[in-house]
């Protein structure tokens, strides 16, 4: 919403600057977007006149100009081929920065010849993309004034961003009242000049009748003929206004339904009469009808849009645009002038299909005054009939207007309560007429009695009248009150199961995956690569018609991901994103999950190190390091081969802590990557934060203690042969099952298949480290704990020891 300070003030009776109105606008709610205030930027330049104009000794095309400049006369050189002597122009002195061309004068020598400063064409100024010669003044105008004064370029164009539920401020008028009630000023009421808005008596009945057949579509429409007018330009104080905030003027009536749009919220329509064929009829649009619009562009329409139509055909979108043949032109004499309600919803729903934005359906979508719909019309009389001339015939009336009367209850001391701030109710009252609201009376238990103004639809309760006396009051009034202290030790603001997101993410950055941020949806089709479509996670509107799944895992987002960088020429990708994926539509249906790939070389070619792929074991570690950081028990987990059908069958795994899933990895099924058009090998990993078990409460939170044995460890290893099924995982768990306290760790180091171990079976190699912590271990004890060890796993996996 634009407009300029002179324009407020034709509201608004006051001395603030405008910095004091920017600063109170923000503070109201009406955030300001932004000032451009010209009469700064084009202080330097001014009025000057060119005494004399002699052709360049040393250039053609060049002029050496005397100008005066009010404060002295200054040799410049011009090329402007209409510098001339005895003209007016602008003149922009030595040290000034030109706007329009980015650079700022220096006194200079061109061609030999001494120039201070320079005369303006109006691109140099920002007034136009005119520079085919310098600007040309009028011979009155005054040498030496500021060229911004002169223009009437001081007027600071303020832009506010304006919020959907303060349609009231879509006009000046709705601005004004509330500055006026935070006490930047005084509301003038309309009663002079174009803001008039005192009952216009009408001369004879209107020729044209209005019927509404839609009165859902469109409760209350006035009308009003007025007969020999007389279209052309509008005034320079109109036009000025248009022009100020972006608005191109056409003709005084059209001008003046643009200007009450803007100045009071109401949008209007001027129909040319004599093209009007019979009578106006409010009714739903036909199928096949058509609406040639004043935009040049034809709509087609159908029964869920309001047409304003005559006998013929449909004349206008109902609140959005009108219709070209009946347009005004200049040689139109008599006028049919629209001010009408219009439902919000279909307005909107219109427009949206059509693709049409008008300044008329910004403020009808958001819902007018519906008590303005008379004065308005009486408004828009008085300009015509002061521009344009002419002769008003009675009002038109049909429908009526909606009950939009309401009153409320409001509690003086709630303000305190839900606001903070201690007000009295002598203020509360003073700042919600001030608004005009209405306080009809205070009830037997001390509540006020509010009545809520038409412009103000979105007050609807209590709280509303509360947060507007704190609004205007000042929200930076409210003091600022600590929450009370309950320890003086700080204490974490996040929990751990809240920390392990940023945890997974650190991890992941430090072993160089990079951090992806993916569609929490997808394909169709790819979502079910990847389990399947759940019923109920299919979106009713999705944003994009390949992106109407809710994801049932995150790799297929990261997998696509890696193959358009690969088609760019970047093969080797490694990518991880924690986020959301969705087993059911239920509220406990989605996990936290943290899950990456890595596609391409693992290790690149290198005359040092010998290159590989990514394999199986890149994404279990990549996993591992996240449950790790998450604080699961990582030495408990169980390695099963069970992992779901996007991973390969043979190069995957699943960790499990019981019988619960807490992650899975694996290399990415070859059919699902060919699916996705994305070239392999690519491993990947999911992690599920959210199964993690948390840490179970101790007597403290202090760390355990270091046990360090000064003992020396001892290390010995065990070959055994198995089924090849057997997984490498059962032998070292039953390996260190078999002492706890003693062993340290297990690990495998060889696994061979071949002769010498016979068909279908498998040499797994182990090594298992000793760490006594009360004595140097003995050669018996060294024994005996082998044994134990060679029983523990032949138990476990039903192999033999390997000789």
């Amino acid at each position: 919403m634009k407009f300029t300070l002179s324009w407020l003030k034709d509201h608004l009776e006051t001395d603030a600057s405008l910095d004091q109105i920017t600063e109170k606008l923000t503070a109201l709610g009406l955030e300001v977007e932004g000032v451009l205030d010209r009469s700064k930027e084009l202080a330097p330049f001014r009025v000057a006149h060119v005494v004399s104009a002699e052709k360049h000794p040393d250039a053609d095309k060049l002029r050496v100009l005397m100008v005066d400049t009010g404060a002295g006369t200054l040799q410049v050189v011009c090329g402007a081929p209409n510098a001339r002597a005895g003209m007016k122009g602008v003149f922009a002195p030595e040290g000034t920065y030109v706007p329009g061309s980015d650079i700022t004068l220096k006194k200079g020598v061109i061609r030999g010849v001494e120039s201070n400063g320079m005369m303006c064409s109006k691109r140099e100024l920002k007034l136009s993309d005119e520079h085919e010669g310098i600007i040309e003044l009028p011979d009155d105008a005054p040498v030496g004034a500021g060229f911004a004064d002169y223009a009437g370029l001081n007027d600071p164009v303020i832009d506010i961003n304006l919020t959907p539920d303060r349609a009231d401020c879509a006009g000046v008028r709705g601005i004004a009242r509330d500055l006026a009630a935070a006490g930047m000023g005084t509301l003038k009421p309309l009663v002079e000049g174009h803001l008039n808005a005192a009952p216009v008596e009408g001369r004879f009945a209107s020729p044209i009748g209005v019927t509404i057949e839609a009165p859902e579509a469109c409760p209350l429409f006035v009308g009003r003929y007025v007969r020999g007018v007389k279209n052309g330009p509008s005034p320079k104080w109109l036009q000025d206004k248009l022009v100020s905030i972006g608005l191109r003027p056409i003709s005084a009536l059209v001008d003046i339904t643009n200007y009450l749009t803007f100045d009071a919220a109401r949008p209007l329509h001027v129909f040319d009469a004599d093209t009007v064929t019979g009578n106006i009829t409010v009714r739903m649009g036909r199928e096949g009808e058509t609406l040639a619009a004043l935009n040049g562009k034809e709509y087609a329409l159908d029964g869920a849009m309001t047409v304003v139509a005559d006998d013929a055909r449909a004349e206008a979108l109902a609140g959005i645009v009108g219709g070209e043949p009946t347009g005004c032109t200049e040689a139109t004499v008599n006028v049919f002038v629209e001010a009408a309600l219009f439902d919000p919803v279909r307005t909107a729903q219109t427009g949206r299909r059509l693709g049409i934005d008008s300044d008329a359906r910004y403020r009808f979508e958001r819902g007018v005054d519906p008590a303005a719909v008379f004065t308005g019309m009486e408004r828009a009389t008085r300009l015509i009939l002061d521009l344009c001339g002419g002769e008003p015939s009675e009002l038109v009336v049909a429908g009526a207007e909606p009950n939009w009367k309401r009153s409320l209850s409001l509690r003086p001391g709630r303000v305190a309560a839900l606001g903070g701030v201690e007000l009295p109710r002598d203020r509360q009252v003073r700042i919600l007429m001030d608004l005009g609201f209405t306080v009809e009376r205070e009830d037997e238990e001390g509540r006020l009695v509010v009545g809520v103004p038409s412009w103000r639809a979105d007050v609807h309760g209590e709280a509303d009248l509360v947060e507007e006396v704190l609004r205007v009051h000042g929200f930076d009034a409210i003091p600022a009150t600590p929450l009370p202290r309950e320890t003086v030790l700080t204490r974490p603001a996040l929990t751990l199961k809240q920390r392990r997101v940023a945890l997974a993410k650190r991890t992941l950055a430090g072993r160089g995956l990079s951090e992806a941020v993916t569609w929490s949806f997808l394909a169709g089709p790819v979502a079910a690569l990847f389990g399947g479509i759940v019923p109920g996670l299919q979106l009713v509107n999705p944003i994009s018609s390949d992106l109407d799944v809710m994801r049932p895992s995150i790799l297929p987002n990261l997998i696509q991901a890696a193959g358009r960088n690969a088609d760019r020429g970047h093969a080797d990708v490694r990518l991880f994103e924690v986020g959301a994926a969705f087993r059911t539509p239920a509220p406990d249906g989605q996990d936290t999950v943290a899950a990456g790939i890595r596609a391409g070389a693992a290790v690149p070619r290198h005359w040092a190190e010998k290159a590989r792929a990514v394999d199986v074991f890149d994404a279990k570690a990549d996993a591992l390091a996240v449950l790790d950081s998450a604080g699961a028990p990582t030495a408990n987990l169980q390695v099963t081969a069970d992992a779901p059908g996007w991973y390969h069958p043979g190069r995957s795994g699943v960790l499990r802590l019981g019988p619960t899933v807490i992650a899975r990895f694996g290399e990415i099924h070859p059919s699902v990557l060919e699916a996705l058009g994305v070239k392999g090998p690519v491993v990947g990993f999911e992690v599920m934060l959210d199964a993690v078990p948390l840490p179970k409460k101790k007597g403290g939170t202090a760390k355990p203690m270091v046990q360090l044995s000064p003992f020396q460890p001892v290390e010995r290893d065990f070959a055994f042969v198995v089924d090849r099924k057997v997984e490498a995982d059962r032998i070292l768990r039953a390996a260190k099952g078999a002492d706890k306290a003693l062993i340290k760790d297990v690990a495998v180091f060889d696994i061979y298949e071949g002769p010498g171990v016979g068909e279908g079976r498998k040499s797994i190699a182990v090594s298992v480290t000793y760490q006594p912590t009360t004595a140097t271990l003995t050669e018996e004890a060294i024994e005996a704990t082998g044994q134990k060890i060679v029983a523990s796993v032949i138990k476990a996996t039903g192999g033999t020891l390997r000789s």
